[in-house]
């Protein structure tokens, strides 16, 4: 019996390993991606990549509308653009769309860079120097020595930034002079414009149009050249999934940021009246996926420290009351602090203004008088409950040696002597255990 189990184990791995791979080559793969590039985006184009090379597609269009985005994002894409085995087509459309700044580099990494009319691509200055004017790199001649930190700062993200996008233009034949003035000069060129200097390889008008432009052009891949049939292929959209959506909802700047002030508003709700449990539970989930947000955010530390200091100060309010002075001070700490905490000012990748305002007056408001009611409620002296009884008259409804009930306050309880009671006997409440109460003789000359 063991050895037919063996050789039907040795025959099916044989078939398993001969199968072939399942293949998709009648049809192409089309992925949308519209706004800043982030986190989602990575996961988007990663992913689907994968599915790509994974089921032979001959073909994927990256279909691109962005104003921008996440530097380090922007390197992941571009990573897998070059490595891949499947032949990319990046298509800035449709009509209006466009491929500024970190869309320009992704752009000059593809296969193959293609535009629908009335489209546009460039301002690829690194936008962290955000409206200053580029610095111009001195002569090597001339002494640096009072040259300030940020303009050398300056210097180097350009310097970088100008050599990443050249290297991508020598890597697929592409203009490489007008890389230069993308980043040094923030240089724009419509589609047609852009054909003319070589920044791009076609225009087409649509992805039928795209697809018969592409027929019988070669692509060098990462160790080889490949030529391109196109004629006849189908197009397949792939769309964003849940985790992916999910994904770029959380990466929000501003909704992570709400989570990070739900998560903290939860655990400090569990831990001033502990058992509720909804609150923690609902506290801890929205703290996890805020720092897991931030992880994969360009934050400062700085920013998310003086935050977290601000509403120290809060809570300090509401615990010893200061006349307003740690209120105000953890006030505007929490404010400045959310100003600073995103590091980056990548279009769609910034703070509302409104919002931080108004969770900052919010914050302010909540902490001042909120918990400052909870907490002075905790401090007052229990007006209800078998605790309240302690040291009050209780009268015994029966006679009994250990346990027997008694009547309190107009109630009839358990209740327990040390010593032998008498029906109707007068006695005085010692204490509690659990709904059973401590009781002994009341003397007469004793008062209640």
């Amino acid at each position: 019996m063991l050895k037919r189990f063996l050789i039907l184990i040795g025959i099916l791995g044989v078939l398993w390993f001969e199968v072939p791979a399942s293949t998709d080559s009648s049809s192409v793969i089309l992925l949308e991606v519209k706004g800043p590039i982030g986190p989602a985006t990575v996961d988007y184009v990663e992913r689907s990549l994968e599915h790509a090379k994974s089921r032979k597609t001959p073909l994927l269009i990256l279909q691109l509308d962005t104003p921008g985005g996440l530097d380090a994002s922007m390197r992941e894409i571009i990573q897998q653009l070059i490595t891949s085995p499947v032949p990319v087509v990046t298509y800035v459309a449709p009509s209006g769309a466009r491929a500024a700044s970190a869309g320009t580099y992704i752009l000059y990494a593809s296969h193959i860079a293609a535009m629908a009319p009335g489209t546009n691509l460039g301002a690829a200055t690194p936008v962290q120097l955000g409206a200053s004017p580029v610095p111009e790199v001195p002569d090597s001649s001339e002494d640096n020595s009072s040259v300030s930190g940020s303009s050398a700062m300056e210097r180097k993200i350009i310097n970088d930034a100008e050599a990443y996008l050249r290297s991508l233009a020598q890597l697929r034949g592409r203009n490489v002079e007008w890389a230069v003035e993308a980043v040094r000069e923030g240089a724009s060129l419509s589609a047609e414009e852009a054909l003319q200097q070589n920044v791009i390889d076609l225009i087409a008008a649509h992805v039928p149009d795209l697809l018969a432009q592409l027929d019988g052009r070669e692509v060098q891949l990462i160790h080889e050249k490949h030529v391109l049939h196109t004629s006849g292929l189908t197009v397949k959209r792939i769309e964003p999934d849940w985790r992916n959506e999910l994904l770029s909802l959380i990466t929000n700047p501003n909704v992570a940021y709400v989570l990070m002030l739900i998560g903290i508003y939860g655990l400090i709700f569990e831990f001033a009246t502990p058992g509720t449990l909804l609150p923690g539970i609902v506290g801890a989930v929205s703290l996890v996926l805020s720092l897991y947000a931030f992880q994969v955010l360009p934050i400062s530390y700085a920013g998310l420290a003086l935050m977290l200091f601000g509403l120290a100060l809060l809570i300090a309010e509401a615990f010893a009351p200061s006349f307003g002075v740690l209120g105000i001070g953890g006030g505007l700490a929490f404010i400045i602090g959310s100003i600073f905490l995103m590091d980056t000012d990548a279009p769609g990748y910034g703070l509302s203004p409104v919002l931080v305002g108004v969770l900052g007056v919010a914050n302010l408001a909540f902490f001042a008088f909120v918990l400052g009611a909870v907490f002075q409620a905790r401090k007052r002296p229990v007006v209800s409950g078998a605790q309240t009884m302690v040291g009050s008259k209780a009268v015994a409804l029966e006679a009994f040696e250990v346990e027997g009930q008694v009547r309190t306050k107009g109630e009839i309880w358990q209740a327990r002597s040390p010593v032998p009671v008498e029906a109707e006997q007068a006695l005085k409440i010692t204490g509690t255990d659990g709904l059973v109460l401590l009781v002994k003789p009341l003397n007469s000359k004793e008062e209640i």
